[in-house]
Formats: C-alpha cells, sequence, structure tokens
C-alpha cells in the first residue's frame, strides 16, 4: 500500500454492505475512511428492513386481540387504540439506538467516519465538500434508492422513504406496484385499519416467486382486505379535497388520503462523478463490475445494490467480506448467488430458498413437487380463516431437494433453516429421514411423502 495516501480504503456510502467492508478491512490492518451523507446503516437500518419489520409487528397486533377471544381472553373493542405517532416514534428509537451501534462497531475497529457526499475526483482522489482524501482504493457502496414513475402530480405520491416518518395514517391508501416493499406495505397499512388497494401494472404481482405461492397469496391479502387491481396502472394523480384523485389505465378514478409508489429501485450513483473516470453500466443502470467487484477504472470497485445483485442485506454483507479479504486478505473469495433464502414480510409472511418450479423445469430438470395446503394449528381455536402453503421441489432422477417455497406464520424463520438443508444438498430422503418437531408447521416440510405433480 502507498503510503504517500490518506488511506488504503475510502468507502462511499455506509449501508450494510460499505460497513462490513470497511470494518473487516480496518480489521486486517488497512487504513480505512468511509464516508456517508445521510445515516450510518444505509437504507436497511433506517428505512428499509429493520423498521419495516417493526411494522410489520405492530400491524400484526390487531389479529392477536381479535383472536385473543377463541382462547378464553376478552378484549374490550371500546377499550383498544392504536396510536400511529406512538409507533413510528418507538420506531425512530430504535433506529438510533442502532446508529450508535453501527458507530461503535466501526469506530472500535479503527475505521474513520466521514459525513459528507462523496465525488470522485480521479480512481485516487475522494472530494467531500472542500476537503480531498486519497487511498490506494475507493470502493462505491451507496445502494439504490425509490425510482417513483414520471406522471403527472409525481411530486403527491410518496416513496417507502416517507412512509416511516408518515405524521398520521390516511384513512385511505393505493399502494402502487407488485414487489416486495409494495406487497409488505400493503399488509402494513391493511392490519392498521387502512382501505388498502394494491394496483399493479401484470397479471399477478410477486413476479420471480413460485407461481403456487404468488395464486396462494392472492386469495390471503384479500381475506385481509387488501383490494387487488391487477393489469392496471396509474395515469396521473392530483389534489382531491383533503385528500387525492388517482386516474387509473381503465378510465376509473379512485378517491384516497395516500399514494404509495412500490415501484423499483435505481442505483444511487447521482453527482459520483464515476463515467469521467471510465467506470461502465449496465442496461438498467448499475455499475458494471467482475466477478471480484471491480469496475473498468482498476482502483475503484462496488458493491451491494448499486451492483444490481439481489438486493438483500446479506447478500451485501457477504460481498464486503468477499472484497476485504481479496484487497486485503489471501486474495481469494468469491459469491454464491445459488440458494438464497428469503422473506417477504406480507401478511401471512412469505419465505423461499432454491428454484421455482418453472425455473426447475426450464432448467431441464425432471421435476417432482410435494405441496401441502392447511390450515395452521393456532387458527383451530382463534377462528381466522389463514391458512399456509409449504412446496417442495424436488428433481426426480437425483432426488435433490431444488426449492423450498412457504406461505404462513413465521415462514423466513423456517426457510432459514431450509436455506442450509438446501445449500448442504439434501435430497428427498434426508428430509424424509429427519424426525419433525410435533406440532408445529415446519414439521410439514419433512412429512410431505405423496407428490402431486
Amino acid at each position: 500500500m502507498s503510503e504517500s495516501r490518506d488511506f488504503d480504503l475510502i468507502v462511499i456510502g455506509a449501508g450494510s454492505g460499505g460497513v462490513r467492508l470497511a470494518r473487516m478491512s480496518a480489521q486486517k490492518g488497512a487504513r480505512v475512511a468511509i464516508v456517508e451523507s445521510r445515516y450510518l446503516g444505509g437504507t436497511c437500518v433506517n428505512v428499509g428492513c429493520v423498521p419495516k419489520k417493526l411494522f410489520v409487528y405492530g400491524a400484526h397486533v390487531r389479529e392477536d386481540l381479535e383472536d385473543a377471544a377463541g382462547y378464553g381472553w376478552q378484549v374490550p373493542g371500546d377499550g383498544v387504540r392504536f396510536d400511529w405517532p406512538t409507533l413510528v416514534a418507538n420506531k425512530n428509537a430504535e433506529i438510533e439506538r442502532l446508529n450508535g451501534i453501527y458507530q461503535q462497531l466501526l469506530e472500535g475497529a479503527g475505521v474513520t467516519i466521514i459525513q459528507g457526499t462523496a465525488t470522485l475526483r480521479d480512481g485516487h482522489t475522494v472530494a467531500i465538500g472542500e476537503r480531498e482524501l486519497s487511498a490506494d482504493h475507493i470502493t462505491v457502496a451507496t445502494g439504490s434508492w425509490p425510482a417513483t414513475p414520471d406522471i403527472p402530480g409525481r411530486e403527491l405520491i410518496l416513496s417507502s422513504n416517507e412512509m416511516f416518518y408518515l405524521p398520521q395514517l390516511p384513512r385511505e391508501a393505493v399502494v402502487w406496484g407488485g414487489g416486495y416493499i409494495a406487497v409488505e406495505f400493503a399488509g402494513i397499512l391493511a392490519g392498521l385499519g387502512v382501505e388498502t388497494t394494491l394496483v399493479y401494472r401484470g397479471e399477478l404481482f410477486l413476479r420471480g416467486f413460485d407461481d403456487d405461492i404468488r395464486q396462494f397469496m392472492v386469495g390471503e391479502l384479500e381475506k385481509k382486505g387488501i383490494r387487488l387491481r391487477f393489469n392496471t396502472t396509474i395515469n396521473a394523480v392530483e389534489e382531491s379535497g383533503t385528500g387525492y384523485a388517482v386516474s387509473l389505465s381503465d378510465g376509473s378514478v379512485m378517491q384516497t388520503g395516500l399514494v404509495l409508489a412500490a415501484t423499483g429501485r435505481r442505483a444511487l450513483t447521482d453527482g459520483l462523478g464515476l463515467e469521467a473516470l471510465g467506470v461502465e453500466f449496465t442496461a438498467s443502470g448499475h455499475v458494471q463490475v467482475d466477478e471480484t467487484f471491480h469496475t473498468a477504472a482498476p482502483s475503484i470497485s462496488a458493491l451491494g445494490d448499486v451492483i444490481g445483485t439481489p438486493q438483500l442485506t446479506p447478500v451485501a454483507l457477504a460481498q464486503g467480506m468477499v472484497l476485504s479479504r481479496r484487497l486485503f486478505g489471501d486474495g481469494e473469495g468469491e459469491m454464491d448467488y445459488r440458494n438464497i433464502p428469503t422473506a417477504v414480510f406480507c401478511q401471512p409472511a412469505i419465505g423461499t430458498v432454491g428454484l421455482t418450479e418453472a425455473e426447475a423445469r426450464e432448467a431441464g430438470h425432471k421435476v417432482v413437487i410435494y405441496r401441502s395446503e392447511f390450515r395452521p394449528m393456532k387458527h383451530t381455536l382463534s377462528g381466522r380463516d389463514e391458512r399456509s402453503l409449504m412446496k417442495l421441489v424436488v428433481d426426480g432422477d437425483t432426488d435433490r431437494v431444488l426449492g423450498a417455497h412457504m406461505v404462513g406464520p413465521e415462514a423466513g424463520e423456517i426457510i432459514q433453516g431450509m436455506g442450509v438443508a438446501l445449500k448442504c444438498g439434501a435430497t428427498k430422503a434426508d428430509f424424509d429421514s429427519t424426525l419433525g418437531i410435533h406440532p408445529t408447521s415446519a414439521e410439514e416440510f419433512v412429512t410431505m411423502r405423496t407428490p402431486v405433480a
């Protein structure tokens, strides 16, 4: 490393991937600085995974109160009140605590934290305001930002960022989109008593998930009172009284108190100056990198959401570990994007790992399907009309389990274990020989014996 430069590594962006890269590299003895213009922890901690799941917990309390009667608890309906500002304030306090932990972790590892907006002057120089710092290596870990379609009234539409700081809840809301964020926020709003409509341009939401899961969720979300409008998009939004008039592509107009666009995210590279340094971009606008996370500019690397890999916190964390090892360790390490477990924290939740049935067939596998649909044990007494779905995609030639998919309570917790099994190459026979934990929903994964397709 060059002693004439200020640092061995400057990381731009203190989200999950950037913080992990900075910490691990500093612990290996590198001189590291991290530059952040907003908040430590990035999207996940501040306006993503963490506050979202806290809101999901809050939204689910209403159902728990309603279900209590089946277990002998009498909850007076006129004595139960929900206060949105309290939930937001408590969420804010938790996020501030996590911001502090991130600061402690970075400082404890010896990382220099710099608050400000970074611009690259050349392949080794970063400017933060009037200050310029040099480094042997620069890593862009600036993440992504909500992308709202450019339609009339765009300025009236909220993104997921603003949803975490709403001063009050509306009576009605329109959620525009069909991915993770749209489905999750539709569930949060409906669970908190907001009359919610989900508008999506395609025939069916959650593109990329197993088709059985997607179809199953239609019925489950409708049971929650969420109105689903498929094959429809929003053409314009305008103020109307105390709310908004939403003009839809089918010619209808909806009146609502809030419009949330969860229509995708774009790589956040504005103002960095990457183009002038020869850094290339993909067709989707993400920073182009090779398998070692290096760009076309030799001293500049990138990781996380900004490079267009799966936009999941654990992916960015793993990338940070790999890049740190390559820059300041033994120079080895690579990412494996196969069998990444993931969850959608809608209500009921979705958990999935491995290939969908369609992907397995497209890849040429002789596919055998095991599927089970049932009422979770809790609801045998609560009386709630909510069902669970579990599905295994198996290779008929090798007996290897190619995919595991679930809708139901604690789906994320359960699928995490399935992720270990698939990573180890488990077969259906391995599942069959594993004793279940009774009575649980999870045991269904090891007791499905009869293929359905």
